[in-house]
């Protein structure tokens, strides 16, 4: 569901209060993320500048005039692309750490979390990457906002397997975080769910080597000479080329 923030931006019509109106609802959010799962591709094909209303209307096989129902113009539908996308992410890891109390394995199951749900919405990770920065004044702070809330998630999951692991503990939380998500969410590039090795597989293998990595720098006194806490103002979860926050 779209929460009444990202409704209010988006500018949606009031759905009827009638009995049948949870019906009406349900069956306006199916449309939507069908409309919105076809306009996610013909992003992800041609780019946000080339995508017009017209192109992703053809896509949809909805009138132009029915798109705009949907969508008062091209960023409110880019915008609902990000927010669902990181809300996803962020509400989907939430649920699946609970109980979950070792860090190892909740970094585990952040890793698979986030290629299984790329690996079927591979669309939506290109676009995601590509149009982070294109998104505007109050678009663009909800979007900062669910990124940073998963990024900080993510972040803690990190910070208590240092803290389990003291050398590590000196090492600089912000980048190691953020050289998860880099290689994260460069999948699009070379990972086909369809042809590849399966999820589990790809999940497993950047979980050991990314826990591998941090073991052998918690150990090494290179690694105990980075800084524990804080990261520069242009690397901060604020800066509007990362693609997770």
């Amino acid at each position: 569901m779209i929460s009444e923030r990202s409704e209010q931006l988006f500018g949606r019509k009031a759905l009827p209060t009638s009995p049948t109106s949870s019906e009406v609802r349900e069956g306006y959010e199916q449309r939507l993320g069908h409309i919105l799962a076809a306009a996610c591709g013909t992003i992800a094909r041609l780019g946000y500048e080339r995508a017009s209303m017209r192109a992703v209307a053809k896509a949809t096989g909805v009138s132009l005039a029915g798109l705009y129902h949907y969508f008062e113009n091209k960023e409110k539908m880019l915008f609902l692309i990000q927010f669902r996308t990181f809300s996803a992410l962020h509400q989907n890891l939430l649920e699946k750490l609970h109980g979950v109390v070792d860090p190892e394995e909740q970094l585990r199951v952040m890793i698979r979390a986030h290629v299984s749900y790329f690996a079927a919405n591979m669309d939506a990770l290109k676009v995601c990457s590509h149009e982070l920065d294109t998104l505007n004044g109050s678009a663009y702070e909800q979007t900062r906002n669910i990124r940073r809330e998963y990024y900080a998630l993510t972040r803690s999951i990190i910070e208590r397997l240092l803290d389990a692991h003291p050398p590590g503990a000196s090492l600089n939380r912000h980048v190691l975080t953020m050289s998860l998500f880099g290689a994260l969410n460069w999948l699009y590039r070379w990972y086909d769910p369809a042809g590849g090795p399966s999820v589990a597989t790809v999940s497993n293998q950047m979980a050991s080597q990314f826990l591998h990595g941090i073991y052998h720098l918690a150990g090494s006194a290179d690694g105990a000479t980075t800084e524990k806490q804080g990261s520069p103002r242009d690397a901060s979860p604020d800066n509007r080329t990362d693609t997770v926050d």
